[in-house]
């Protein structure tokens, strides 16, 4: 009686929190946010050295020729995306035009055209853009979207799937306001055209694909999910991103009934903040590593799961927002016999303002899955510094530090 009574007070909780999202998004906020946690740093960054604070960016940002050598990016992957390389080695395609008006039959220098094509590519654009997809982007293997020196915007349309890929990188890049495509005729690789259903609203949707690296992007209000995780998708990495006003964040794991028990996501380095109300991840199936991510808001929970998946949470900044849930976890209508078995364990993580952690499991998982590429946690007290360039707005100019 007890578990049912809490499960719908949670839910209770949840759609009151929904309400209060729904009021307060305008088409503005996205932008607000931005420019109330993100531009401040890009003029504080501009006005001194810059330094790297987490092991991925310590990889390529501050060096002024950043853009002789873009493709240095693609060994700078960590956790399970590692080996994630996207375009490395292929010609750069520069996007020139930012329209999406011949989902069969794109335009050369378009986005559409680019991620089509069937080589490595590694796609950069001319100018500040904002492309508004007709239908859902589809991709073959093998391309970076390297989103450096512009502001480059998806938004108002349709989102990125990736279905049946490896090898993709997405990066420095603004995608909010994603809403659902019609279904129809689309062209999903140079030599064939065929019918799609209609799109889900997803910002990214990563189907059945493998070794994705999605890093240093903003996101925010999709119809859907911001990024979905589904149908035996593994080795990702979700890194340095800002997440920003939606009900429901992040996916990962297609169905209860669909078991994704060999997905591995690794989410690092990422800001969690205004208007999110859950699922920052909910995980079914699998093992994510939970690390050094600053967690700003929530109104119904932080991370939740089911159907046995491990999550391990280390480092991170859990701050509980006032008149909202305290509790960082969720497990979805599961009976305390069942999750007491799941191993989700919190090491290292700094609670404020009452936020607190349900551990579960084996207290000694770290032997089980000795060898896996998990990244090392830095102390959670250094998660500001560690997410402090999270998002697209890194401002790299050509012939600067990023």
């Amino acid at each position: 009686m007890k578990v049912v009574i809490k499960f719908h007070l949670v839910l209770v909780v949840c759609f009151v929190s929904m309400i209060i999202v729904m009021a307060d998004s305008t088409p503005s906020l996205f932008n607000e946010t931005i420019s109330n946690r993100r531009e401040l740093i890009r003029h504080k960054k501009h006005n001194g050295p810059c330094i790297p604070h987490n092991l991925i960016d310590k990889c390529w940002r501050c060096d002024p020729k950043w853009a002789d050598n873009r493709q240095r990016l693609a060994g700078c992957a960590q956790g399970f995306g590692h080996n994630t390389i996207g375009g490395k080695g292929g010609k750069v395609y520069v996007v020139t035009n930012p329209s999406d008006n011949d989902v069969i039959n794109p335009a050369p220098g378009t986005l559409r055209h680019a991620v089509l094509q069937p080589q490595p590519l590694w796609i950069i654009f001319s100018r500040h853009m904002n492309i508004k997809l007709q239908r859902e982007l589809i991709f073959t293997s093998h391309k970076t979207i390297d989103g450096r020196g512009f502001h480059i915007h998806i938004a108002g349309g349709a989102g990125i799937m990736l279905q049946h890929v490896r090898n993709i990188i997405i990066f420095n890049i603004h995608m909010y306001d994603i809403t659902p495509a019609k279904g129809g005729m689309i062209r999903s690789s140079p030599h064939h055209v065929g019918v799609r259903g209609a799109s889900d609203g997803d910002a990214i949707c990563v189907f059945g694909s493998s070794d994705i690296w999605i890093d240093h992007c903003s996101f925010a209000g999709s119809y859907d999910g911001l990024i979905d995780v589904v149908a035996r998708s593994t080795d990702i990495t979700i890194s340095n991103n800002h997440f920003v006003r939606h009900d429901k964040a992040l996916l990962f794991g297609a169905s209860d009934e669909t078991p994704d028990e060999n997905m591995r996501v690794t989410v690092a380095y990422n800001h969690f903040g205004k208007g999110l109300t859950q699922r920052l991840p909910a995980v079914r199936w699998g093992f994510v590593h939970v690390v050094n991510n600053d967690y700003t808001m929530w109104k119904c929970y932080a991370i939740g799961g089911a159907k046995g998946a491990t999550i391990i949470s280390q480092g991170n900044r859990y701050k509980a927002e006032h008149g909202a849930a305290k509790e960082v976890t969720h497990r979805n209508q599961a009976k305390k016999e069942d999750w007491v078995k799941w191993t989700w364990r919190s090491e290292g993580d700094l609670m404020l303002n009452g936020a607190f952690f349900v551990s579960s499991g084996n207290p000694h998982w770290a032997a089980q899955y000795k060898g896996y590429p998990l990244v090392r946690p830095e102390p959670a007290h250094r998660v500001h510094e560690l997410t402090n360039f999270a998002g697209a707005a890194l401002g790299c100019r050509v012939g600067l530090p990023c």
